[in-house]
């Protein structure tokens, strides 16, 4: 039987990590025994509240507890992203068609030295570095970028209040039309 939370419309309620230190960079990890790069997330058990799953996917996959790290923020609501059709499993059961996810925003309290990501039995990543603000929503696979602009766009005044740091030169053009189209339609506070 699963413990991971999916609803009735076929997203499973997951939590994204966002993590910076002192200077305002942000954690970046590779994962295990491939490529790509990513945020830490990972499921919402039945049992557990989005902030509870969000310290147990922080001590899996970077191994840090509560009293390493300061909660800045959180999303307000659910970001959603449909996995591309080669990455649905067919076979099971409930089925799921993507994530909703709840981000937070941390802060590191104290020294690099204490991020482990060898804390489980099956670690996720086996390499992490510390990258500029934007520069994730380039390393991460395609189907996540959205939600990766729109929580960094929702959590990052609590890093730069003056004002999010200006997109990089790299930034395609084609992104600043879905991106800017996406902040246009999110709610306002």
């Amino acid at each position: 039987m699963s413990t991971d939370q999916i609803d009735s419309d076929g997203f499973r309620a997951n939590v994204g990590i966002i993590l910076a230190n002192d200077k305002g960079a942000l954690l970046l990890a590779g994962r295990l025994g491939s490529k790509g790069w990513q945020f830490p997330q990972g499921g919402v058990h039945v049992s557990e509240s989005a902030e509870e799953a969000m310290y147990r996917e922080l001590y899996e996959e970077v191994g840090l507890v509560a009293e390493d790290v300061q909660i800045l923020g959180a999303t307000t609501d659910w970001l959603k992203y449909r996995l591309p059709r080669k990455y649905v499993r067919r076979n099971s059961k409930p089925l799921c068609i993507g994530q909703k996810q709840r981000w937070f925003l941390l802060r590191l309290l104290g020294a690099d030295d204490k991020v482990c990501l060898n804390r489980c039995e099956r670690p996720e990543f086996d390499r992490w570095r510390w990258v500029d603000f934007w520069r994730p929503v380039n390393e991460v696979i395609y189907f996540k970028r959205r939600v990766y602009v729109r929580a960094l766009q929702e959590l990052g005044p609590h890093l730069h209040p003056q004002g999010l740091p200006p997109r990089p030169r790299w930034w395609p053009q084609r992104w600043h039309t879905v991106f800017d189209e996406d902040a246009e339609r999110a709610p306002q506070d």
